[in-house]
């Protein structure tokens, strides 16, 4: 298949798929950090998106405006709620494109109540990885992602913990110029998981 990973500089989703034998592309505004040399468009997703005929499309758009986490900065920042329409702009022209199979994921936020609930929440440590991070997907013609590895917790005063977090539940990761990057990147098994059920 013809794969586009839309807003995706790491290539982890877009290696997966080209190790199982897709023509997988990237596309992000910046270059890719991958040290593979393979396909990745420095540009807007949407001109990528539209320009071309994919078999599938999976985008992983900014969630800055869009997470729960933020949202509640746009009563306090007027102006803050317009970045919020636009990113919503964004998310939905990627829904809404010319393409038999997408797949569209960020965290919980106001997605769900702008438009509608997504079809599945997937957590990494259903899939391999020692790390908490709850996860939407909006699915088009494609099935929800069966787990496939369950790692088992810490248990810290009775409440389960993984190694991206702190024993207050926080994520460890502190704070950097590239901590926004590093949080987003895909971790592998779910990358794995999407080549192996949807590719």
């Amino acid at each position: 298949m013809k794969i586009l990973i839309a807003c995706e500089e790491s290539g982890v989703v877009r290696d997966a798929f080209i190790k199982r034998g897709h023509q997988a592309i990237s596309c992000d505004l910046i270059p890719s950090s991958s040290e593979n040399n393979h396909p990745h468009i420095i540009g807007d997703a949407l001109e990528t998106i539209y320009q071309n005929n994919w078999d599938m499309i999976i985008a992983f758009p900014p969630c800055t405006y869009l997470c729960s986490s933020g949202l509640h900065w746009n009563k306090k920042r007027p102006k803050r709620q317009l970045l919020t329409d636009k990113a919503f702009d964004f998310f939905m022209k990627i829904a809404h494109a010319n393409c038999n199979k997408i797949a569209i994921e960020n965290p919980v936020g106001c997605v769900s109540s702008k438009w509608r609930k997504p079809d599945q929440i997937i957590q990494p440590y259903n899939f391999g990885n020692n790390a908490s991070k709850k996860t939407c997907l909006w699915l088009k013609n494609l099935p929800l992602l069966e787990n496939t590895k369950y790692i088992e917790p810490r248990m810290v005063n009775g409440l389960p913990r993984w190694n991206n977090q702190l024993d207050s539940g926080q994520n460890n990761l502190g704070w950097s110029k590239n901590r926004a990057k590093l949080r987003s990147k895909t971790y592998p098994g779910i990358a794995f998981a999407m080549a192996e059920q949807w590719g």
